[in-house]
């Protein structure tokens, strides 16, 4: 069984709702195929993505990648009243314009905060954007589906000028394993390369059976795991980004020197062949 569980599930170009129920039971390290953004109106405890834990308050916006592995702490008599919006990568693609891009919020660099705040001495308008998105979203007026994606776009444009303009700032008392916060960095940079467990043991300086340990503490999954979704998700996106290139290839460039473990790995991950995915998002452009 893997050591996280694929959890939601996006059938639309977006999906806001709202929720206010605490928690009845801790939430497993989960991930997903699409993107999220929470903003946290009552809360109190930790939100963990990628192996860093931030410390949560109203206000706070978390934006987890596609494939981010994550889960909330949160005890189950504390608030957790937030508004969640699931969007698919490709449909931010392709509302986003040259020198626009509405996903830079998520293409962070590894070890940069995946928790935002208002900054000191600064607030911003995104919970009454993001409330009015969330109404709309439910509605039935006329060309409802239209005006909810403009609204979505509107709030995108947004959120990207709060941060661009820093009234969003970093959650200062993050916490994150000095070890493998670095080491997920590096895994992302070579995702092409040797990346067994002895490779990353010596780039971390660890003993190997050590390393795998720690890896699990801090992030909730194996360091076997983690590999193979971090070059699922590569491979995925070359797929649509490379449309000549041979999916052996792309499966090469991926780290997978065995076609057919890549073609198994890919469909048991994604529920389609690579075939399959890069037909339905190379068609629909």
């Amino acid at each position: 069984m893997p050591e996280y569980e694929k959890k939601g599930y996006l059938v639309q170009d977006f999906k806001v709702f709202r929720l206010d129920s605490p928690m009845p039971r801790p939430m497993p390290f989960h991930c997903h195929d699409f993107h999220k953004i929470i903003l946290f109106l009552d809360v109190a405890g930790d939100y963990v993505i990628e192996g860093t834990s931030y410390p949560l308050g109203p206000g706070d916006i978390a934006f987890v990648r596609a494939g981010e592995i994550h889960r909330p702490l949160i005890d189950g008599k504390s608030p957790y009243e937030r508004i969640v919006i699931y969007v698919a990568p490709n449909f931010l693609a392709r509302v986003s314009r040259p020198g626009a891009n509405l996903s830079s919020c998520f293409r962070r660099a590894p070890g940069e905060a995946g928790v935002m705040r208002p900054a000191s001495g600064h607030s911003h308008e995104l919970l009454a954007q993001m409330e009015k998105l969330e109404r709309t979203a439910r509605g039935d007026g006329f060309a409802n589906g239209l005006y909810t994606e403009a609204l979505f776009v509107e709030f995108m444009i947004l959120l990207h000028r709060a941060l661009f303009s820093h009234e969003l700032g970093t959650v200062q008392e993050a916490a994150a394993d000095e070890k493998i916060q670095p080491l997920l960095g590096y895994i992302e940079s070579h995702i092409a390369g040797d990346l067994s467990a002895d490779a990353l043991a010596q780039a971390a300086y660890l003993s190997k059976f050590y390393l795998m340990r720690r890896f699990k503490a801090a992030t909730g999954y194996s360091l076997h795991r983690y590999v193979t979704m971090k070059r699922l998700l590569y491979a995925r996106a070359l797929l649509e980004e490379s449309p000549e290139r041979p999916i052996a290839a792309i499966g090469a460039d991926s780290g997978f020197s065995d076609y057919t473990a890549f073609f198994r790995a890919f469909k048991a991950q994604f529920s389609v062949t690579p075939q399959e995915w890069r037909k339905m998002h190379t068609e629909s452009k």
